[in-house]
């Protein structure tokens, strides 16, 4: 029977589903986490009488025809780049991004990898750095003994000297947009790569046409909505229930045909 296959499918998604929203919630914490969304498509269908076709013996068309579908397929998962909300830390090296744009990191391999978690930190040798120890592009060095640390909206990084009443600038942060943010290659660690699908980075100061303005002292929240997220559970809970019940109606349909005499 069909319906046994077609009903694995559809268990099949919303396994998918389940396991898209179960990352959403674990991560509800996670610095700058973007929530994901599972998209299904329907699968081919076995044409028994084409629309429009004859039918037999006349002149006359098959108004709609008959079309069995065989069952639904996981299409993609998409990351919705939703800004979420910026939350206050007072640490002077956390910076959240207001809008669009990606921070540049030097990834071990010499690659460039890109995040919105701004939870920065100073290496041993004074550079801007990752939680992870990844350092920040472009290399910014902030000198020992200053007592303050100015990031601007625009992302101009000054420092003040204990003995210097002046801010003196060291670096300027830059930003990474892509002309579509859904094709970035997820890594882990809050970290992502330019794919194919993604395009090519476009990179400029913070503030120009397009790109976002940072925040000193605040990061920015996951966009996971907890409420959403349990009522999309509960939605992705009852059509699993809904297609093992087909697979139960199926085999008893089967166990009935078997005992027939």
């Amino acid at each position: 029977m069909r319906s046994l296959s077609i009903a694995a499918t559809g268990m099949q998604a919303q396994q998918t589903n389940v396991d898209v929203i179960s990352n959403n919630i674990a991560n509800m914490n996670t610095t700058a986490f973007k929530r994901q969304r599972a998209e299904f498509q329907d699968l081919l269908y076995q044409q028994a009488q084409r629309p429009g076709g004859a039918t037999a013996g006349t002149d006359a068309m098959a108004p709609s025809g008959i079309q069995i579908g065989s069952g639904v397929k996981t299409a993609g998962i998409y990351r919705i780049a939703e800004q979420g909300a910026l939350t206050q830390t007072s640490n002077r090296f956390d910076v959240a991004i207001d809008g669009m744009g990606y921070f540049q990191v030097d990834l071990p391999t010499g690659a460039t990898a890109y995040t919105r978690a701004g939870s920065f930190q100073v290496s041993d040798q004074g550079e801007l750095v990752t939680s992870d120890g990844l350092r920040v592009q472009p290399g910014i060095a902030i000198p020992q003994g200053v007592v303050d640390v100015v990031i601007s909206k625009t992302g101009e990084v000054q420092v003040k000297n204990a003995d210097a009443p002046e801010l003196q600038t060291v670096g300027q942060l830059q930003l990474a947009t892509f002309t579509n943010e859904a094709g970035l290659e997820a890594l882990g660690g809050n970290l992502f790569v330019e794919t194919a699908a993604s395009g090519q980075a476009s990179v400029a100061s913070p503030g120009e046409p397009g790109y976002g303005m940072l925040v000193q002292g605040f990061l920015e929240a996951s966009n996971v909505n907890p409420v959403s997220e349990i009522t999309a559970l509960i939605t992705a809970q009852r059509a699993y229930e809904m297609n093992s019940r087909v697979v139960k109606t199926a085999d008893e349909m089967l166990s009935t045909t078997s005992q027939m005499r």
